[in-house]
């Protein structure tokens, strides 16, 4: 009798070892399928170098797992990681930033962290921005690892390989997108492979005869087509007029090159700006600039290289709010539409 008696309690006690088990394992496994518990959507940044606790610790702390312990115990003994098919997780997890969606379940979360799901920022370089411009917006960007902001423009340029080049216009204004944390270096590099993909491809294809020695000519013109027009549809045209000026051994007389050469400007351009003689002023000086003045869009280099037929030499703005210019194919048509424009302003108070 005695026993039957330890044999019932054997059995007894492995149903209940079986019961507990199986509702533990139950547990286990609803711990890392079922939805987590937030309800809106949770930002994560994860630091190159953290552990698997570390991460799941700060999953956690936003509301996305509901028992982090359970979690890490099923992926360590039960998981089966789908990149290896080996039991456990094999696949490390990324650093990033992250963008998780309420209710997602916490498989689901690690799959965004081992694929390295991250969320891109981005940073915009305007066409026509300086340099300077381009550095300020980089080193001021709070998702960008400064790797180069102290260093000079030279060592910039020498990072990307070419020490011997002037940076001005050699980047290619656009929208960047990248994870954060993505050294300056990297967009550094991406705008300035950009650009040089841009000239080589609009040099190969250029109209021929146009008075440029080199594709460095065209980015120098390009940079002040840039900066002479906003607007798409004049690019070309504004190109062809200097191509006459070019070909006609025209000064190109543009103020945006003069402005350039001006240290400290104030936002005003004075007749003595325009007489005063330095290397970027293109009402002193014949030819093109000696570097760009810019940094020029894809469009204004694809422009300045299929300039507009045209036999118009000067432009002007017309000064209507537009943007646009009046383009004239002799001085005496140029004196009149300068007058218009200098009455216009006058009529609107913003004469100079």
């Amino acid at each position: 009798m005695r026993d039957v008696r330890k044999s019932r309690i054997a059995l007894a006690l492995l149903a209940a070892a079986i019961i507990v088990l199986g509702l533990l394992g139950q547990q286990v496994f609803n711990a890392a399928t079922e939805p987590g518990p937030a309800t809106t959507e949770q930002r994560v940044l994860v630091a190159p170098g953290s552990s698997l606790r570390t991460v799941l610790g700060q999953l956690a702390a936003h509301g996305l797992l509901r028992d982090p312990r359970l979690f890490e115990f099923y992926l360590r003994c039960c998981h089966r990681d789908p990149a290896t098919a080996a039991p456990g997780i094999q696949v490390g997890i990324k650093a990033g930033s992250y963008r998780f969606e309420p209710g997602l379940p916490p498989l689901a979360i690690l799959s965004q962290l081992q694929q390295g799901k991250v969320v891109l920022e981005q940073l915009t370089i305007v066409e026509g921005w300086s340099f300077a411009q381009m550095r300020a917006a980089i080193a001021t960007h709070p998702d960008v690892a400064q790797t180069l902001n102290s260093r000079s423009d030279k060592d910039v340029m020498a990072a990307m390989g070419s020490p011997q080049l002037w940076p001005e216009g050699r980047f290619a204004p656009d929208t960047y997108r990248f994870a954060a944390g993505t050294p300056d270096e990297q967009i550094y590099r991406l705008a300035f492979d950009a650009q040089r993909h841009n000239l080589d491809e609009a040099w190969q294809n250029r109209q021929p005869d146009l008075p440029l020695a080199n594709a460095d000519q065209a980015l120098t013109l390009a940079s002040i087509v840039e900066k002479e027009t906003g607007l798409a549809s004049e690019r070309a045209r504004v190109a062809g007029v200097f191509i006459n000026r070019l070909r006609k051994g025209m000064r190109l007389q543009s103020d945006p090159t003069v402005i350039y050469g001006i240290r400290g400007y104030d936002g005003d351009i004075r007749n003595r700006d325009l007489t005063t003689d330095n290397p970027y002023n293109s009402y002193t000086r014949d030819g093109l600039p000696p570097t760009p003045i810019a940094l020029p869009g894809k469009d204004a280099i694809w422009a300045t290289l299929h300039p507009e037929r045209t036999d118009a030499v000067y432009f002007v703005a017309i000064g209507d709010g537009t943007g646009g210019h009046y383009f004239s194919s002799t001085l005496e048509e140029h004196n009149k539409a300068v007058r218009r424009y200098l009455d216009r302003l006058k009529r609107t108070g913003d004469a100079p």
